[in-house]
């Protein structure tokens, strides 16, 4: 049986004992990385000792790390209990996709009407790392570049804050997918990702608009909301 408590971390980053000073921001990111990689899955308890023990650090630095990710709304933190992976719920995922659409139409927007011939060839070249990637058996790889499509265009148009606040939408985002994404294709989204830039290359505004608003209607429409969702809770389960 596998202990749900928290799973075995196989991190690329980490080698062995942290410094105090980077020991926080490390946990947030491996755990942040094994959440989007869905190597833990939503409703997982998460230890505080058995993490102290895997990052060789105290259970108060364990703390700190899972009080920011509660933040970022990937864990939640409940009383006498611990903290557990988020489950969002499907009133959350449509949130969280609404939100997506409106701060995308913008970005898009803005996009167009500071596009450069350097831009678009980042994005060419991110679009090659994406077919690569969704050739290949590498489901987080492929998660991840997907995602960062999104998060690019932001990083190209040089606003650290945009890119940012995707990147925490897209975190949460990848566990909406893990709880209801159906059997759609990935392949589908990188051809749409491929419209989208070659509308950008053109600077064709009314049109780059309405391929990113399609592209997320349908990643949103990609997911079962009415699919049902294992519990990790043994009470919840055996009610």
């Amino acid at each position: 049986m596998v202990d749900q408590s928290v799973y075995s971390f196989n991190f690329s980053g980490y080698h062995g004992p942290m410094d105090t000073a980077s020991s926080t921001d490390l946990i947030v990111e491996s755990l942040t990385r094994a959440i989007v990689d869905h190597r833990l899955l939503p409703g997982t308890k998460l230890a505080e000792q058995k993490l102290a023990d895997h990052f060789g650090v105290s259970r108060t630095l364990v703390r700190q790390a899972l009080f920011q990710l509660s933040q970022n709304r990937l864990i939640r933190l409940e009383p006498a209990r611990g903290a557990f992976v988020a489950s969002p719920s499907v009133d959350e995922a449509k949130q969280v996709f609404a939100v997506r659409r409106m701060l995308e139409a913008e970005m898009t927007r803005a996009f167009v009407r500071q596009v450069t011939p350097s831009m678009i060839k980042a994005l060419k070249e991110h679009l090659a790392l994406e077919r690569k990637a969704v050739a290949s058996p590498d489901v987080s790889g492929r998660i991840e570049l997907l995602g960062d499509f999104h998060v690019r265009l932001a990083e190209l148009m040089g606003n650290q804050v945009l890119a940012e606040l995707l990147g925490d939408l897209l975190s949460r985002c990848a566990l909406i997918t893990l709880m209801y994404q159906s059997t759609l294709a990935a392949e589908h989204s990188t051809d749409e990702h491929v419209e989208i830039v070659n509308a950008l290359a053109s600077k064709d505004e009314a049109l780059a608009l309405r391929l990113m608003d399609e592209h997320l209607q349908n990643v949103e429409a990609s997911l079962t909301f009415d699919r049902k969702i294992p519990s990790h809770d043994i009470t919840q389960a055996l009610s």
